[in-house]
C-alpha cells in the first residue's frame, strides 16, 4: 500500500494498492455510506454504438465487494460527482473497480483503526514475502502467507513406494516438481515436516540446484497438513523471517488467550459485555476484535474506540484461523492486566 496524499481536515486519503492484500485491507475499511472517487470507465451511447469513456467520479458506497481472484475491489454506489459531465449521470449507480496499481480516494468519518490499518499495509509492502511447504514421503503441501490468512496449494504427491523398483525414479520426480515450483517464484521458502523427507529434499536440492538453498530455511513440523503451518505460525519463525506477520501476531494472541481461559486464571474475557467491564476497570491489556465486527455492528465499533485509548487494540481477520477461533469466542476478546472482580 502506498498513501499518497493524507487530507484528515477533510477526511480524505488517497493510496495506491500494491498488492492483493492491499485490495483486501481496503475491504475491510470501506463501508456503505463512505464515498469513493476514482478514474474509471463509463459506457456512453454515441448515435447507434457504445463506447467507454475515461471519467473521473465519485459514489456513495452501497455495496463492497473483494474478488481476490479477479484482483480487484468493487465499490458499488450512485454518482455523487464526476467529470466531464458530458459523460456522467448523476444519481445513476456505477462500480468502481480498484485495482493494484491505480489511486483511489476514500471519504470517509476515519477512526484510528482504520488509520493503523492503512499504515501497517503500508509497513507489509515493505517486508519479504514468505512461502511455506510441509513435506512428508507421500506429499506436499504449498501455502503462502497473506495479510488476510493463509492462502494455500497447490499439492503435490509422491508416486514412490519404497518397494518399487522405480523407487528413486519417482521420488526424484517428486523432489523436482517441488524445486520448480521454488524456482518460478521469487519469495523465501519455509520447508518443514515430520521425518527426514525434508532433509532429503535438501540433499536433492544441494546436488541438483545449490542455488535455491539460499531462499530457503528448513524447519520441524510434526505434520504435512495445514496444523502444521499452524504449528510454524506459532514457533514465531515466519514473524523473524518477514518482521511481524499479522497472522502470526494473532495466533500467538489466540494462542495465549486459550491459555488464560483453559487455565481459568481471571486474566481472560470474551464478549461485548465482559470486554466492556474489563476496560472500565482498566484491566484490559489487549483487545482483540473480528474486523467483520467493526464493518457490521456500531457498539463493536465504539468498543474499539474505546480500548485504543487504555489498550492495545487487534483486528482479527475472519478469514484466518485465529479470526475463526475469535469469531467462536463472540468476534471480541481481551487479555488482562489483572482480575476484574467478579472474574
Amino acid at each position: 500500500m502506498r498513501i499518497v496524499r493524507m487530507d484528515r481536515k477533510n477526511n480524505e486519503i488517497s493510496v495506491i494498492p500494491e498488492t492483493l492484500d492491499d485490495l483486501w485491507h481496503l475491504e475491510r475499511i470501506v463501508e456503505p455510506g463512505d464515498f469513493a472517487e476514482s478514474r474509471t470507465f463509463r459506457s456512453v451511447k454515441m448515435g447507434d454504438a457504445e463506447e467507454r469513456k475515461s471519467v473521473f467520479i465519485r459514489v456513495k458506497v452501497e455495496k463492497v465487494e473483494f474478488a481476490k481472484h479477479a484482483n480487484r475491489l468493487r465499490l458499488t454506489g450512485k454518482i455523487m460527482q464526476g467529470h466531464p459531465e458530458e459523460f456522467v449521470q448523476m444519481g445513476k449507480y456505477h462500480t468502481i473497480d480498484a485495482e493494484k496499481g491505480e489511486k483511489i480516494t476514500l471519504i470517509k468519518e476515519w477512526k484510528q483503526h482504520h488509520i493503523t490499518r492503512l499504515k501497517d499495509a503500508e509497513k507489509e509492502a515493505k517486508r519479504p514475502k514468505i512461502r511455506i511447504i510441509v513435506m512428508d514421503d507421500e506429499k506436499a503441501l504449498t501455502a503462502m502467507v497473506m495479510g488476510y490468512g493463509m492462502e494455500f496449494g497447490p499439492e503435490f504427491y509422491s508416486e514412490a513406494r519404497k518397494r518399487s523398483d522405480d523407487f528413486e525414479e519417482k521420488k526424484a520426480k517428486f523432489y523436482s516438481e517441488l524445486a520448480k515450483e521454488v524456482e518460478s517464484r521469487e519469495e523465501r521458502y519455509i520447508v518443514a515436516g515430520p521425518g527426514f523427507e525434508k532433509d532429503n529434499f535438501k540433499k536433492y536440492l544441494e546436488r541438483k540446484n545449490s542455488e535455491l538453498l539460499k531462499r530457503i530455511v528448513f524447519e520441524n513440523a510434526s505434520y504435512a497438513e495445514r496444523n502444521g503451518v499452524s504449528e510454524l505460525l506459532k514457533k514465531g519463525l515466519i514473524s523473524r523471517l518477514m518482521g511481524e506477520a499479522r497472522i502470526e501476531k494473532e495466533a500467538a494472541l489466540m494462542e495465549r488467550l486459550m491459555m488464560h481461559i483453559n487455565k481459568d486464571d481471571g486474566l481472560s474475557a470474551y464478549g461485548p459485555a465482559a470486554v466492556h467491564a474489563a476496560l472500565d476497570n482498566g484491566a484490559a491489556e489487549v483487545v482483540m476484535v473480528l474486523d467483520e465486527l467493526l464493518r457490521n455492528d456500531k457498539k463493536a465499533e465504539a468498543l474499539a474506540e474505546k480500548a485504543e485509548k487504555t489498550s492495545v487494540l487487534v483486528v482479527f481477520s475472519v478469514e484466518a484461523e485465529p479470526g475463526q477461533q475469535l469469531k467462536g469466542l463472540g468476534g471480541i476478546a481481551a487479555i488482562l492486566r489483572f482480575r476484574v472482580d467478579g472474574e
